[in-house]
């Protein structure tokens, strides 16, 4: 496994904290501490409207850069818990954050915990300013501003595509099931993405789905569960669903909707049992793509070869879980055991806020 692992093992030391945040008010006061250094474990990033940076931590809360200010915001101040998995924001400059226990929003005076919405019509439909969020869902939430609607993903026949029943994933946040949305993404176009654990990858475009039942995108003969993580389409128009190995380009004439293929010559150094599974992507400006590989650094892609660009404090080797790319399309580096990283030509340098 690339990521589950280590969310199986935090959910164990963190379940105590978890549960008190439980008891926590739905909304109060915050009184963020002022903090001279990241933790650690920072998997997640993102700048908001007005430019600040957020960085999510995996145990002890969430982190705001200001203007050289870095200040920490713990259950203290209202978090639903103190592992963040995701950060957004709505039209209105809202932030929402994305914990196994809940989603919080922040109006930038408080936090409230945002309650579940059931529907029986399984409200599902395809907005620009929709939020869209997986963790603490049967398979994934809607939020339209308002509500927030808890969805389930089309059933397929999962046996008969991967030869095999696949088997959900259980850790604390997310259900059990092989369709807990493990990432989401929207294309050029507005369409939008979900990568399962072992169900595969779906793409929603308002109307109806399109599956993608290929056997990488499950549970692997050797056992191994990568997970869907992370969508991205390169400049050629195709699609890219967390590995190396295949790419997928929507063609309605085919028989499944889309055509797959060989997504890249891999470099003949990389050994054959190495998992080349990506944990998060993005595009940048060019078209290129980048993709950050749990224990192997950042892989770049220019639309003919692959390059890997190694990031080490020294002799430490530096466990990179994610990339986000900012407005002036700077690219950052959440990672699991030093920090943050940002981008410095070729290079990647560790932030020092």
């Amino acid at each position: 496994m690339i990521l589950l692992g280590l969310v199986a093992c935090d959910d164990q030391q963190t379940k105590s904290s978890t549960k008190a945040s439980q008891k926590k008010k739905e909304s109060q006061a915050v009184n963020p501490q002022p903090a001279n250094e990241l933790y650690d474990r920072i998997w997640g990033i993102f700048q908001d409207s007005k430019g600040n940076y957020w960085f999510g931590s995996n145990g002890i809360g969430l982190y705001r850069y200001n203007d050289s200010a870095l200040t920490l915001f713990t259950l203290k101040d209202g978090l639903v818990d103190e592992q963040i998995r995701g950060i957004q924001e709505d039209k209105k400059g809202n932030i929402y954050i994305e914990t196994p226990s809940g989603i919080n929003r922040f109006d930038g005076q408080e936090f409230t915990l945002l309650p579940k919405s059931r529907s029986k019509n399984n409200e599902w439909k395809l907005l620009p300013d929709d939020l869209w969020f997986g963790y603490n869902a049967d398979d994934l939430y809607r939020f339209d501003g308002d509500s927030l609607y808890g969805l389930k993903l089309p059933r397929q026949d999962l046996r008969k595509a991967f030869d095999i029943a696949p088997q959900g994933v259980p850790f604390e946040g997310l259900n059990n099931t092989p369709y807990a949305v493990f990432g989401v993404n929207k294309d050029k176009e507005g369409n939008v993405w979900f990568g399962t654990a072992t169900a595969g990858a779906f793409r929603y475009d308002g109307e109806s789905f399109l599956w993608f039942g290929e056997k990488e995108l499950s549970t692997l003969p050797d056992g191994r569960v990568p997970g869907v993580r992370s969508m991205i389409q390169d400049k050629d128009g195709y699609f890219w669903l967390s590995n190396f190995y295949s790419k997928y380009k929507i063609d309605s004439s085919k028989p499944k909707g889309y055509e797959k293929m060989k997504a890249v010559d891999l470099p003949a150094t990389i050994a054959e049992d190495e998992l080349l599974y990506f944990t998060s992507g993005v595009t940048d400006k060019n078209g290129d793509l980048w993709m950050t590989v749990y224990g192997d650094g950042v892989w770049k892609y220019d639309g003919e070869k692959l390059t890997n660009f190694e990031v080490r404090n020294g002799s430490k080797e530096v466990l990179v879980v994610s990339v986000f790319m900012d407005a002036e399309g700077l690219l950052w580096l959440g990672t699991d055991n030093d920090g943050v990283y940002k981008q410095d030509g070729d290079n990647f340098v560790k932030f020092q806020p």
